[in-house]
């Protein structure tokens, strides 16, 4: 049973939109924090965005921010990461993470501060 679940991933033109959304049946997803990560074939996978406790909010890499927002909704139980003005260089299976009990996204999450992934959801963007 998959633990972590996302959805929303698809096919847009660059300069599009896409709402990626994770949620879970086991967990309490404000209870952690909880991350969104992306790779592309051959690369690491790579932080995007970091929430906890609702408030905190951590984005990394330049060309992320001002275009992706991480956000939580408690009463669906999800994790969202809005993402606008979509480039080709965004195109990546994105995953949801959820931290480890002493993640506050105070800084980059290393895998082993990762103790449960979603499967992915692939986000293509088209020139």
């Amino acid at each position: 049973q998959r633990r972590l679940v996302e959805s929303g991933g698809g096919s847009v033109q660059a300069g599009g939109s896409l709402r990626l959304s994770c949620t879970s049946s086991q967990y309490n997803i404000s209870s952690n924090a909880m991350a969104w990560f992306r790779q592309v074939p051959g690369k690491e996978r790579e932080e995007v965005a970091c929430i906890y406790n609702g408030k905190t909010t951590t984005y990394f890499g330049d060309s992320v921010k001002g275009r992706f927002t991480i956000s939580q909704d408690t009463a669906k139980n999800t994790v969202d990461l809005q993402m606008n003005s979509l480039q080709p260089t965004d195109t990546a299976m994105y995953y949801c993470a959820r931290g480890r009990w002493y993640v506050r996204c105070s800084g980059a999450l290393a895998h082993g501060d990762v103790d449960v992934w979603g499967q992915g959801t692939q986000v293509t963007v088209s020139s």
